[in-house]
């Protein structure tokens, strides 16, 4: 059974908001076993020519936004890539307005049958439209 529909590439989200405050830059690093202090000390950030402390790299990870496109069953699908590219780091303080967008689909046999590959693209930009960061995530529904 396939669940291609080519013609949702290009669904897009609507733009949502996140404001990056501290608190959750520090729980996401600590969870992360982060040590590094641009993460945790907000003196030290600064030393270092910040606004503030800056979050890890993975961090947009925990902007929820929905997947645009995608209509499958949640239990069948997995997280395959997720990839991050930045023009300067997020910082705490940041309101960064995003919105994903669905930029492929395509399908590969495995050994259990057919997998569809969903390309899911997100960008956040801060309140003067620069952009901040690039996400690509693929989901692949077995």
């Amino acid at each position: 059974m396939t669940v291609i529909d080519r013609s949702v590439i290009g669904t897009k989200t609507e733009v949502l908001e996140f404001e990056v405050e501290k608190g959750a830059i520090r729980a996401f690093a600590t969870a992360l076993g982060a040590k590094n202090q641009l993460f945790h000390d907000e003196a030290y950030a600064k030393e270092q020519g910040y606004k503030s402390i800056i979050a890890p790299p993975t961090f947009p990870a925990t902007f929820r936004l929905p997947k645009p496109g995608i209509n499958v069953e949640l239990a069948r699908t997995l997280h395959g890539e997720q990839e991050f590219i930045y023009e300067r780091p997020i910082v705490a303080g940041d309101v960064l307005r995003c919105h994903a967008e669905l930029v492929d689909i395509y399908e590969r046999e495995g050994s259990k049958g057919t997998m569809t590959f969903f390309v899911v693209e997100t960008r956040g930009e801060d309140q003067d439209t620069n952009l901040v960061y690039t996400a690509k995530t693929t989901i692949i529904y077995r």
